[in-house]
């Protein structure tokens, strides 16, 4: 049983490491451009947070 968590344990430290290094290629070394024309399309890559103020407050 020990060997296998040892074994879990490792493929949740690879998988958590190649998700990192895929988000800083694509993010911070922009890679993919087309991918921020994108989010700026879908409105996610900006928060606004006066709209939803408004939204709770109901105006």
């Amino acid at each position: 049983m020990k060997k296998a968590e040892a074994i879990l344990i490792k493929v949740i430290l690879v998988q958590f490491l190649f998700l990192f290094l895929s988000q800083f290629i694509f993010h911070q070394l922009d890679v993919m451009p087309e991918l921020k024309q994108i989010t700026k399309y879908e409105g996610v890559s900006k928060t606004k947070f006066t709209d939803i103020l408004q939204t709770l407050k109901g105006k």
